[in-house]
């Protein structure tokens, strides 16, 4: 022991305490139901005593909530664009069909956020495209009975949730967050003299600008993608004007030239998207059961990201009877998008749960106004593509940070657990690496086999197979599951390790007055769901 001038004084009761557990999270600028509300740009103008600054508060708060929801518009539109980029040219697209498919897939995004936000859970919850139907629907463009279409135009043309523990939530939600880091920094060095900028200008702008500047307005942090998109963006177009591409490999001009796209000259000035745009629609029993299972991988993938939202905004844990009420609503934006022919499905979008945390802003009015923004730009094809042709490397680096965002909410569930136990390690430890683990055996075989490793003779019972084990999240959040309800499932300290007690207060929906005024549906509709 090292010597002193005695011993060194005993600390603070308070100082021992761990951080207190918290199931809404604090610090939130605004939750669902907070401002920027209708009612306050419409108050009673016999009570002002000041119009000049009722005029000036309204376009303030106007104009914040309009630019929120454009950045939610704006974020969206990254995995708007890539999946169509990636499936529309395998089915023989060209960009004139695959500017229709994104306008179609943008147009359909809208709607269906606007039914999860007005009926759904009401979260502020964007429903965009997923990539979990992208294996099946190559496996369906590959399929044998479409090889003797000679015209490749005419291929184009036929195309009560169990609650969880918070234990059971952490994989679940982590993965889905964490699970698609494929997505973000492979995404940037396709073209890192762009990707990185955008990296290192958004963390300037959301992290140390404003504490730099003490404002107590926050600007810059909440404006952040924003500004350093609109930044990096010109800095592209410079760079592609200037000459900068002019040498470079395809892949290089395709990745970082601004005008590689081909969105702008295939979009129209106008047009309305309508159901069965691309003919009347065929049926295949054995697609229809890889699409259900895609379907269903979706859903539990979408039930992490759900679970996110709650937290950045600042609402409580989702009662299952909601949860079940979102999850009905996403099945009907699915039903949606085969009608429209979007070539792909919906699911909740990671990358705007991610950027409610980076603004701190969980309105649900925002989100409503970027399914505005949705349907206002996928009509006007022209204005919406010339946002859609942004490099898909400042995508992949707005990622790196949203993704991250919804994977540290998976984390922040811990607090609810006890980190001591035996069970909570052995349960926690094991679903997060299988959920890592097995999908990259099933990626890495594809990748170079060429098919899953379930190979047999029924397609649709491979694509069912080898869609669901490639899922990170669906595999972490089944063994989490699994484990949490059979492992010592009646041991009381279980229980309480788990973090069973803390959210069984939620099961209900009436149990906890704030769930009723985050989940409550509008219109006097929930005399029609009883259940709840």
């Amino acid at each position: 022991m090292a010597g002193g001038g005695g011993a060194a004084p005993a600390p603070k009761p308070d100082e021992l305490q761990p951080h207190p557990v918290k199931d809404q999270l604090p610090n939130v600028s605004y939750c669902i139901t907070s401002p920027p509300p209708w009612r306050e740009f419409f108050p009673n103008f016999l009570a002002l005593k000041d119009l000049v600054q009722f005029l000036r508060v309204t376009v303030h708060h106007l104009a914040e909530a309009i630019l929120l929801g454009f950045q939610h518009f704006l974020v969206m539109l990254g995995t708007t664009v890539i999946i169509p980029t990636a499936l529309v040219p395998q089915m023989g697209g060209g960009n004139n069909e695959k500017a229709r498919v994104v306008q179609t897939l943008l147009f359909v995004a809208g709607i269906n956020t606007l039914f999860q936000t007005l009926f759904g859970t009401r979260l502020p919850a964007v429903i965009g495209g997923s990539y979990t139907f992208v294996v099946p629907t190559i496996s369906i463009i590959l399929a044998g009975r479409y090889s003797d279409i000679v015209d490749p135009h005419e291929v184009t043309r036929r195309p009560n949730f169990v609650f969880l523990s918070p234990l059971a939530a952490v994989p679940l939600v982590a993965l889905a967050g964490f699970g698609l880091y494929e997505l973000g920094f492979p995404g940037v060095a396709k073209c890192i003299e762009i990707g990185l900028p955008q990296i290192i200008l958004l963390v300037v702008f959301s992290q140390y600008i404003p504490h730099a500047l003490h404002s107590e307005k926050p600007v810059f942090d909440r404006f952040a993608v924003i500004f350093s998109v609109a930044i990096v963006w010109l800095y592209a177009y410079f760079l592609t004007v200037g000459g900068a591409y002019k040498h470079s490999p395809p892949k290089t001009q395709l990745h970082c030239r601004t005008d590689r796209s081909g969105l702008v000259g295939g979009s129209p000035w106008i047009r309305v998207p309508y159901p069965f745009q691309w003919g009347a629609p065929t049926f295949d029993a054995g697609e229809a059961f890889a699409m259900l299972a895609a379907s269903f991988v979706s859903l539990v993938e979408s039930t992490g990201t759900f679970i996110a939202v709650t937290r950045y905004a600042s609402a409580t844990p989702l009662p299952p009877s909601v949860l079940s009420r979102g999850i009905g609503w996403q099945g009907i934006g699915i039903l949606l998008d085969g009608l429209f022919g979007t070539v792909n499905g919906s699911s909740v979008s990671v990358e705007n749960a991610g950027l409610l945390a980076l603004t701190r802003v969980g309105s649900r009015r925002v989100v409503q106004i970027s399914a505005g923004f949705m349907i206002f730009f996928s009509i006007l094809g022209k204005f919406g593509a010339v946002f859609a042709s942004i490099p898909a490397p400042i995508f992949a680096a707005l990622y790196c940070l949203f993704f991250a965002y919804v994977g540290a909410a998976g984390l922040s569930f811990l607090q609810f657990c006890n980190l001591n136990s035996f069970r909570t390690k052995f349960i926690l430890g094991l679903s997060v690496f299988m959920g890592l683990s097995v999908p990259q055996y099933f990626n890495e075989y594809t990748s170079v086999a060429g098919y899953g490793p379930v190979h047999t003779k029924a397609r649709w019972f491979n694509d069912i197979i080898n869609v669901i084990f490639s899922s990170k999240p669906f595999v972490a959040g089944l063994v989490a599951f699994f484990l949490d309800n059979t492992l010592h499932r009646h041991n009381q300290a279980a229980k309480k390790d788990r973090g069973y007690y803390w959210w069984k207060k939620f099961r209900s929906f009436k149990a906890d007055v704030r769930s009723e005024e985050f989940y409550s549906l509008p219109f006097n509709l929930n005399k029609f769901f009883p259940s709840v």
